[in-house]
């Protein structure tokens, strides 16, 4: 791992207090929870990225779902989330 650097930016005031009163509850510093913000953020990124590029090998390579196929598997999502929500609210 490389030598840390100093960056700056602007952030909103309430953002700021937010992130200290959160740094204090967890015993940590402004500085690691902005850290692990970014490595999260980082991380998930290359996730989509990664996606993105598979999803892109496999168009190239004839891979594809029907417009039809998506549409079915769409509604049944739906159809699975108002099924859900019935039952919690029963």
């Amino acid at each position: 791992m490389s030598s840390p650097r100093t960056i700056s930016f602007r952030i909103p005031a309430d953002k700021i207090t937010e992130l200290d009163t959160l740094a204090k509850a967890m015993d940590r510093d402004r500085s690691y929870l902005l850290n692990e913000a970014v490595e999260n953020y980082l991380n998930e990124q290359r996730r989509i990225v990664a996606l993105i590029e598979t999803g892109l090998e496999a168009s190239q390579q004839g891979n594809l779902i029907d417009d039809d196929d998506v549409a079915v598997m769409v509604d049944s999502w739906a159809q699975k989330s108002s099924t859900q929500k019935a039952k919690t609210t029963a």
